[in-house]
């Protein structure tokens, strides 16, 4: 069967809209407790000339601790409407709209828009490696202690947990976690709950339960007491870290970066983040936010470079999209070319 072109491509449209998506429960840490993922999602249309249309999407979530909505990050992509129909690029996209959710969905979408006009997946166009099926932590919110133990013996055959902590108490609470699953391998993220005069008898605890990552445990704008600091456990940026102009002064403070896309503005700068952290010899977790498998997928290129993966925002939500990532007992696959590249 043949296919007939109209021999005319046209210009690519830019659509958004946001959405809600319930989360499980609740999920709870050291700032506050969220019941639903609120998402922006991008979508961009093009009929090709061989009579085919395309559609790119892309999924951020605006975060509040970085002074985002999703109303002002809806107002900055309707802005980006004219330049995507004039044929905007990633690449051109980065001095167009500023590092942040709204560039993360906008900058997927074109990538993956891009692997549907070749028919090439987005890891072979951006010269990556194939993606595999990654580890990926499962979360454990915050709670009392026997919750947290609880959760974590449901959840002992995952080979690693993501705890989330405060300033009360974490101790008793990892201690929990670590009796609940004592096989699995912890990361304790304390959302800059931590107070720095607290940091010698709480690291010290972290490493006699053997934990194997402190994800910020200060608040961004107070870490420089993190220097000349010889933690037992690694530490690793999270609010600290969006590009990689951050890592300079970083570097002498944390042993890895937190790569998440939201913060860096999509895939293109996450990238650029990863090889600046590999060249300053940091190690590299790559983090989510709460969303569906669609925010996922383009952070799963990255995979494979990180010491820990931490993609389970899925995991978390009452329903996923479909098609969506497939996760099995805290091993994420890549995915399918209808959800994303």
């Amino acid at each position: 069967m043949s296919v007939t072109g109209t021999g005319t491509e046209t210009a690519p449209l830019l659509t958004l809209s946001d959405e809600r998506w319930p989360i499980a429960g609740s999920f709870v840490i050291s700032r506050g407790a969220k019941t639903e993922a609120h998402v922006i999602l991008a979508r961009i249309t093009q009929t090709l000339a061989d009579g085919r249309t395309v559609v790119g999407q892309g999924e951020a979530v605006p975060y509040a601790r970085y002074g985002e909505t999703v109303a002002d990050s809806l107002k900055a992509l309707e802005a980006m409407v004219p330049l995507v129909a004039e044929g905007l690029t990633s690449q051109g996209l980065l001095s167009a709209m500023a590092p942040g959710a709204a560039r993360n969905a906008l900058d997927c979408a074109l990538i993956d828009l891009e692997a549907k006009r070749s028919g090439q997946p987005a890891w072979r166009t951006l010269g990556l490696r194939e993606p595999a099926p990654a580890v990926t932590a499962e979360t454990i919110s915050l709670g009392p202690p026997e919750e947290m133990e609880a959760k974590a013996r449901a959840l002992a055959n995952r080979p690693l947990l993501k705890i989330k902590v405060g300033g009360d108490d974490p101790i008793t609470r990892v201690t929990a976690v670590r009796q609940g699953a004592p096989d699995s391998k912890l990361i304790v993220d304390a959302n800059e709950g931590w107070a720095a005069e607290d940091l010698p008898a709480l690291l010290a605890a972290m490493a006699d339960l053997s934990v194997d990552l402190i994800e910020q445990p200060l608040p961004a704008d107070a870490d420089e007491a993190l220097e000349g600091i010889n933690s037992p456990v690694p530490l690793c940026a999270d609010e600290s870290v969006h590009t990689a102009e951050d890592l300079p002064r970083l570097a002498r403070r944390y042993g890895l970066v937190n790569i998440k896309l939201d913060k860096t503005g999509g895939l293109t700068a996450a990238l650029t983040l990863a090889d600046a952290a590999e060249a300053q010899g940091m190690g590299i977790m790559v983090g989510c936010m709460l969303a569906t498998s669609l925010a996922m997928a383009p952070a799963l290129l990255l995979a494979d470079r990180a010491a820990f993966v931490d993609l389970d925002g899925p995991v978390l939500l009452a329903k996923d999209r479909s098609p969506g990532l497939d996760f099995a007992q805290g091993i994420v696959s890549p995915p399918a070319p209808a959800l994303w590249g």
